[in-house]
């Protein structure tokens, strides 16, 4: 039986601006592996509404999840909750569950729960809150897409919050060999060896060092024995 599928939408100009690099993707491919869940998309759009909206609608429907990352915090670029309801027809509004949390958190620091922090309380109407450890102001999760902010600190245990309520599958195992040849002389048993295991994905990923060229084959499967198996008959076609 196939994992379950996902997909990662990544919002803000600041990412598509080079100013800000993205760490959140990398940090949720390697937990979506270990839960076996298979991230087979990402993508990057900008802080306009119909760009986030138009891409919302069509990784919800093409896979099981869908996480997000930016754009749910307190100035008038953070749009992403907005374009959420847009993209579920659902009503948003300030949420007293959500409201509470914020004014227990900025009580306790003395400092005021002003109209811009309050916008961090639009969460859509039949949205679930998505526990914030770090710094309270919650995600949320509407049908099968799971908003998380883009704070690398926070997106992580937001994270850490909502895998434990996903059906996963078999994790993702990887082994590595080093072959210092070129592509180019590899490629044609690399192919051969790849047809042989089509259970397993295969593939060559390359490096030049010391003026040498040469390639990492990384098998990955989910079973292990499979696995080594695939591994020893690479050594033999590619030995060091």
């Amino acid at each position: 039986m196939p994992n379950p599928t996902a997909a990662m939408l990544v919002i803000g100009d600041e990412i598509l601006s080079g100013r800000t690099r993205d760490a959140n993707m990398h940090y949720l491919a390697g937990q979506l592996t270990e839960a076996g869940i298979d991230l087979k998309e990402v993508r990057v759009v900008s802080d306009d509404a119909p760009a986030i909206v138009a891409a919302l609608k069509a990784l919800s429907a093409a896979y099981d999840t869908v996480f997000t990352s930016g754009g749910i915090g307190p100035t008038h670029d953070d749009i992403t909750a907005d374009c959420i309801a847009a993209a579920f027809d659902d009503h948003i509004d300030v949420r007293d569950d959500a409201r509470a949390l914020l004014q227990a958190h900025y009580d306790r620091s003395g400092q005021e729960l002003n109209d811009a922090r309050l916008r961090m309380a639009r969460i859509p109407d039949s949205a679930t809150l998505i526990d914030n450890p770090v710094s309270t102001a919650p995600g949320f999760t509407v049908q099968n897409v799971h908003v998380m902010a883009g704070v690398p600190s926070v997106f992580q245990a937001m994270v850490a919050s909502v895998l434990p309520t996903l059906t996963g599958g078999a994790p993702l195992l990887s082994r590595t060999l080093r072959v210092d040849r070129g592509e180019g002389d590899i490629a044609g048993p690399l192919g051969q060896f790849a047809q042989t295991y089509i259970d397993l994905s295969v593939g060559s990923y390359p490096f030049q060092k010391d003026g040498k060229y040469g390639s990492n084959v990384v098998v990955r499967g989910a079973d292990a024995t499979r696995l080594d198996g695939a591994m020893a008959e690479l050594a033999k076609i590619f030995p060091a």
